[in-house]
C-alpha cells in the first residue's frame, strides 16, 4: 500500500528551521550577553583594583615627597652648620693673626728697611715705609714673596724718591715705598709646612 503524505511537509520543515534558527539566534545573544556581561565585569574589577594600587602609590609618593622636602631641609641645615664651623674655625684661626704678622715681618725685613705705618683690611695688608735703596725694597718683595709661608704675592704700589735729615749737616736720600701683600691664613700657611715635613 502507498501512502501518500498530503501534510504540507515543506512549511513545516521550514518552520522548524525558522524556529531552529530563532533558537539558535537566541541562545547566541544570550552567550554573547553573558560572555559580555563577564567581560565588563572582569574589566571593572581590573579596573578597580588598578585604581586602588594607584591610590596607594599616591599615597606613597606623598610620603616620599614629605621625605624628600625633609631631606633637602636637613641638607640645607648642614651647610649652614659647616658654613658656621668654618667660620668659628677662621675666627679662631684669625684669633692669632696680628701675632703671626708681626713674628713674621720682623722676620722678613732686610737690613736697611723700616716700616712707619702698617694697615691691614681683610687679609690685604698695605706696608709703608722707608728704605736706604730701591735694592733694599726689592729683597724685602722677595722675602715677602718666597721665604714667608704667611706672606703671599706681595705687590709694590709706588717707590718714590726722599731725603732723611739724621743731622744738622748730614742728609741722606732714601726711597719711601708702599707694598701690598696678602696674608694667609693659619690653615693654608699649616699646608706647605705639612708638606715639608713629609
Amino acid at each position: 500500500m502507498i501512502l501518500i503524505n498530503l501534510l504540507p511537509h515543506r512549511e513545516i520543515a521550514r518552520k522548524r528551521r525558522k524556529d531552529m534558527f530563532n533558537a539558535s539566534l537566541g541562545a547566541s545573544a544570550l552567550a554573547g550577553g553573558l560572555i559580555a556581561g563577564f567581560a565588563f565585569l572582569w574589566i571593572s574589577n581590573q579596573t578597580s583594583n588598578q585604581q586602588d594600587r594607584n591610590q596607594v602609590l599616591s599615597i606613597e609618593i606623598k610620603k616620599f615627597d614629605a621625605q624628600i622636602k625633609d631631606i633637602a631641609n636637613l641638607e640645607s641645615e648642614i651647610a649652614a652648620l659647616k658654613a658656621r664651623q668654618q667660620a668659628v674655625e677662621d675666627l679662631q684661626s684669625d684669633r692669632n693673626m696680628p701675632v703671626h704678622l708681626l713674628t713674621e715681618l720682623v722676620t722678613q725685613l732686610p737690613e736697611g728697611v723700616y716700616v712707619n705705618s702698617m694697615v691691614q683690611v681683610g687679609q690685604d695688608v698695605t706696608l709703608k715705609g722707608v728704605a736706604q735703596s730701591n735694592e733694599r725694597v726689592s729683597e724685602l718683595l722677595r722675602n715677602l714673596g718666597g721665604n714667608s709661608a704667611w706672606f703671599t704675592r706681595p705687590e709694590l704700589i709706588e717707590i718714590v724718591a726722599g731725603s732723611v735729615t739724621l743731622a744738622a749737616r748730614d742728609q741722606r736720600r732714601v726711597s719711601n715705598f708702599t707694598v701690598r701683600v696678602k696674608l694667609v691664613r693659619a690653615s693654608e700657611a699649616a699646608k706647605p709646612t705639612a708638606t715639608a715635613a713629609k
